[in-house]
C-alpha cells in the first residue's frame, strides 16, 4: 500500500477512502490512468456526460501526486501570459485559448458547489512585486487581460496599498486578482473522486500501470488489465517508464512546501484579508493562511524531480525573510511534490494513437489548467473537438539533450533567471 506523504493536507484530509487494487480483466468504455486532478476530472466529466463504464486507475492513492501536495492556489491563466500565447501560436488560437483563462477556476467553484465538497475555498489572490519594473509589468498584464474581456485585476502601488492583504517590508506593490482563490487541494480531488463514484464510476488504487497496448486498447497492471474503447493517460510527472516517448516531452520538477504550527491571531495579522500570495519572480515563493491559522509557505525547485534533502533548510530562510516575526515558529509539516514542466511552459494534450489521449505538463499552473483540460478531453471523447483542436494542434518541442542531458542544460539556462531575480531586472 502506498500512502500519502506526511503533509498538512494528508493530516487534515476529510476522507480516508480506500479502494481495492485492480485484479483480473475488466472491460470499460474509457480507462483513465492517474487519479490526480486531470484524470479524476476527466473521468467525472465523462460520467456527467452519460458515459456509463469509466474506470480510473491510480498507482497509489487518489491525489497522491502533485494534485494533493501543491500550494492550493487557484491561479488563473497559464505559465505564459495571454499575449505571449497569441504571438507564439497565432491570433486565432490565442484568442480561443486566452478566452478560457478563467475557466479552470470556474470549474473548481462549480464542482465544490454541485457536490458540496468541503475544500476550504477562500476567494482572492495577490501577486506581489519586488521592483517597480515588475509593477509596470502588472500594468501590461491588466491591459492584456482587459483586451480579452477580463476585468478582475486591480493594481496596488506601494507598501500601504498591499498592507490590507500582507504585512511585510519585501514588496513595493501587487496585483490583486479577484477571481483567484485558494483551496485544500487534497480535499478537492478526493471530493471529485467521490463525485465520480456517485455517478457509477469505478476507481482502483494501488494499481500502477506496467504497459499500454495501443492496438488492443489494453492497460495492464501487475495484477490485472483493463480493456477499453478509449484510453486517457493522465499520469503527468508520475508516469515512469510506461511510455518513454511521452516522458521526453516533460521535465519532472520537485517543489517544496512547509506549514508552521498554528499561529492564532498572528496569522491574521500577517495576512489580514486571507488572500493567497505569490511573488512575481521567475523562481517564485507562494504562501497563504490555513483555516487553523498556520502559514503554508512554498517555493524552490529541483529540476529532474529529486526531492530536496531538507525542505525546512531550503524554505525556512525565505519564510523568515518574508515574515521575520516567524523566526521562532515551529514547523509542523514539510514535504516535496513533483510537477511536470514543458519546454514551452505550456500544457500539452493530444493523441498517441487513435482513441489514446494524453494530457500533461501544466508547468506550475496545474490546479486550474488540469480542470480546463479535463473538460476539453471529455468533450473530445464524446464528440466535440472545438476546444480540443486548438490545444492539440499546438507545436511541442522536446527538451534539448534528451533524458540524459535535459536536467543539466535546463539548470544552466535557469541560472540566468536566478540572476535576474537577484538583480531585480
Amino acid at each position: 500500500m502506498t500512502e500519502h506523504v506526511q503533509s498538512y493536507y494528508a493530516a487534515t484530509a476529510n476522507r480516508k477512502d480506500a479502494r481495492p487494487p485492480l485484479q483480473g480483466t475488466v472491460n470499460a468504455d474509457v480507462v483513465v490512468v492517474g487519479a490526480g486532478f486531470t484524470g479524476t476530472n476527466t473521468a467525472l466529466e465523462l460520467a456527467e456526460r452519460g458515459v456509463q463504464n469509466v474506470v480510473l486507475l491510480e498507482a497509489a492513492k487518489v491525489g497522491f501526486g502533485a494534485s494533493g501536495r501543491n500550494g492550493g492556489q487557484i491561479v488563473n491563466g497559464y505559465s505564459r501570459d495571454l499575449d505571449v500565447i497569441s504571438r507564439t501560436y497565432g491570433e486565432s488560437a490565442g484568442r480561443v485559448i486566452g478566452g478560457l483563462a478563467n475557466m479552470g477556476g470556474d470549474i473548481i467553484r462549480s464542482r465544490i458547489a454541485k457536490y458540496n465538497i468541503q475544500a476550504d475555498l477562500v476567494e482572492g489572490m495577490l501577486i506581489t512585486a519586488f521592483t517597480h519594473k515588475q509593477l509596470r509589468g502588472f500594468e501590461h498584464h491588466i491591459k492584456t487581460w482587459n483586451s480579452f474581456g477580463f476585468d478582475q485585476f486591480a493594481l496596488l502601488e506601494g507598501e500601504a496599498a498591499i498592507s490590507p492583504h500582507v504585512i511585510t517590508k519585501r514588496y513595493v506593490g501587487g496585483l490583486l486578482d479577484k477571481k483567484g482563490a485558494h483551496i485544500h487541494p487534497l480535499n478537492l480531488v478526493q471530493g471529485e473522486a467521490a463525485a465520480f463514484e456517485s455517478l457509477g464510476g469505478t476507481i482502483y488504487e494501488n494499481s500502477p500501470v506496467i504497459s499500454v497496448d495501443f492496438a488492443t486498447k489494453t492497460v495492464k497492471t501487475a495484477q490485472g488489465e483493463v480493456r477499453a474503447k478509449t484510453i486517457v493517460m493522465a499520469g503527468n510527472a508520475y508516469l515512469h517508464g510506461v511510455l518513454p516517448n511521452l516522458e521526453t516531452r516533460i521535465m519532472p520538477v520537485s517543489t517544496q512546501v512547509l506549514a508552521t504550527e498554528p499561529l492564532g491571531a498572528q496569522a491574521a495579522k500577517l495576512l489580514p484579508s486571507n488572500v493567497c500570495v505569490e511573488d512575481a519572480n521567475y523562481f517564485l515563493d507562494y504562501f497563504r493562511r490555513t483555516p487553523d491559522n498556520r502559514i503554508l509557505f512554498g517555493g524552490g525547485v529541483v529540476y529532474g524531480g529529486q526531492d530536496a534533502e531538507s525542505v525546512i533548510a531550503k524554505l525556512r530562510p525565505l519564510l523568515e525573510k518574508t515574515f521575520p516575526s516567524l523566526k521562532d515558529a515551529r514547523i509542523d509539516y514539510a514535504w516535496n511534490g513533483t510537477f511536470a514542466l514543458t519546454l514551452t511552459r505550456f500544457p500539452q494534450i493530444g493523441t498517441l494513437a487513435p482513441d489514446v489521449y494524453f494530457s500533461h505538463g501544466d508547468s506550475g499552473h496545474g490546479v486550474t489548467t488540469t480542470h480546463l483540460l479535463a473538460r476539453t478531453l471529455a468533450e473530445a471523447i464524446t464528440g466535440d473537438r472545438t476546444i480540443y483542436d486548438n490545444f492539440a494542434t499546438l507545436p511541442y518541442f522536446p527538451f534539448p539533450g534528451g533524458r540524459l542531458l535535459r536536467v543539466p542544460l535546463t539548470v544552466a539556462g535557469s541560472w540566468w533567471y536566478r540572476l535576474r531575480d537577484r538583480l531585480g531586472v
